[in-house]
């Protein structure tokens, strides 16, 4: 139905002169509510999206599930670019608040693609694949929603092109390593860094890792690259620990380390090499990442060996409280989009009750994105037991970062 309305449309628009806008939009994080809840709860989820999404829509637009978790919104009439981005908002902030599912609160996200005749196809066909090459655009910008551009009819190619490089990269130097402080805000003092992974690109320059990171789990390179984090992470722990420096490391890791079976043996043997204790290694998660069963049985694994786990993007994904209870969790981190919004009131009323919600369930709370000496005054005075962010310093290569932890009011306790 939905390919008939489409070519319906399109006759009627080239008649008339007119634009038809179609809307492609798939679901962020689905595989795991599906290993989580089962196909009930995922079918369960579906059905109250889509009547959420129905809900949006005036009696003569059309709406499709394609498959999967992927669905179509063709608006009657002619919408163009800014009217099927009002739509796209409007779908984002219907889908913002929590799904009631199999007793347990949910939060679903979607990235759309946006896709107009005639600027962005002449047939049915090629406007669907243009949408979804957007929706695909969309997705790791995390914008929520993106407008096709000629530019991204490339974008396969393009993508292929980085995974070749990003796999040269791993094995020849290309990566290297910044590390940011985390301050203990009880005695202003460093007690621990987090390694962020950078790509030195021959011809693009230093990359972050939000441009190369999804080419990496979208293929088999992310096995590697986490083993040269891991590896290149603790040896400079071991560096920083002969040369009298007593500080732990932190590296990140994604909802598809989780579900590789070798990871907790892969960092156990790299424990071993560098001759680091486990206590001095904590691994950062999203809340997503960790509602699948595979990444659970991780987890434990992990917490057995006595590396530290912290929960990354507190309050800004997954439900996933009883997660918490039941894994060796050391700390939350508040994602940083609460801590800019601390500067009134109303921001401080957001997260005092994220930082006493850590504390009841025994977690060490940190304040991530730190801009302002205020907002630092204000964690403080409200029991936060940590912070990074620029304002304490910003993510540096390790040389840069041994002369800041000997000298900076903020370094290591002498």
């Amino acid at each position: 139905m939905l390919n008939d309305r489409l070519r319906q449309a399109i006759l009627t628009a080239q008649r008339e002169r007119k634009s038809v806008t179609l809307l492609v939009m798939d679901m962020n994080g689905f595989k795991e509510v599906n290993d989580t809840l089962g196909h009930e709860g995922g079918d369960q989820l579906l059905q109250q999206v889509a009547l959420r999404l129905e809900s949006l829509l005036r009696p003569s637009d059309t709406m499709a599930r394609l498959g999967g978790d992927e669905f179509a919104v063709l608006p009657a009439g002619e919408a163009g670019s800014e009217g099927g981005a009002m739509t796209a908002r409007k779908i984002l902030a219907a889908l913002e608040p929590p799904f009631a599912i199999v007793d347990r609160s949910i939060q679903a996200s979607v990235s759309i693609g946006i896709a107009v005749y005639p600027d962005h196809g002449q047939d049915a066909l090629t406007l669907l694949r243009h949408a979804d090459v957007a929706m695909y655009i969309a997705k790791p910008a995390g914008r929520g929603y993106a407008v096709y551009a000629p530019r991204q009819a490339d974008h396969d190619t393009a993508r292929l092109e980085l995974t070749a490089e990003l796999r040269h990269a791993i094995g020849h130097d290309e990566l290297v390593l910044h590390f940011q402080p985390k301050i203990d805000l009880r005695i202003g003092k460093t007690i621990g860094v987090e390694a962020l992974v950078r790509w030195r690109h021959p011809k693009r320059g230093l990359m972050p890792p939000d441009q190369f990171i999804p080419a990496a789990e979208g293929n088999d390179l992310i096995r590697p690259l986490t083993r040269w984090v891991l590896d290149r992470t603790l040896r400079q722990c071991r560096l920083w620990l002969e040369s009298g420096l007593d500080v732990g490391v932190a590296v990140n890791l994604s909802g598809r380390n989780l579900v590789d079976a070798d990871l907790p043996t892969m960092t156990r043997e790299l424990l071993d090499t560098w001759r680091v204790d486990p206590g001095k290694l904590n691994v950062d998660l999203t809340e997503g990442s960790i509602l699948a069963a595979p990444a659970i049985k991780t987890l434990k694994h992990l917490g057995a060996i006595g590396i530290g786990l912290a929960l990354d993007h507190f309050g800004s994904g997954f439900s996933s409280l009883a997660h918490l209870k039941r894994l060796p969790f050391r700390e939350v981190k508040i994602d940083r989009s609460f801590i800019a919004r601390m500067s009134g009131e109303e921001g401080i009323s957001v997260v005092r009750p994220m930082i006493d919600l850590g504390h009841t369930m025994g977690l060490k709370v940190v304040a991530a994105g730190v801009e302002d000496q205020g907002t630092l005054d204000r964690l403080r005075a409200i029991g936060c037991d940590s912070a990074q962010g620029f304002y304490l310093c910003a993510p540096i290569p390790a040389a840069d970062l041994t002369i800041w932890m000997q000298r900076s009011v903020w370094g290591l306790v002498e």
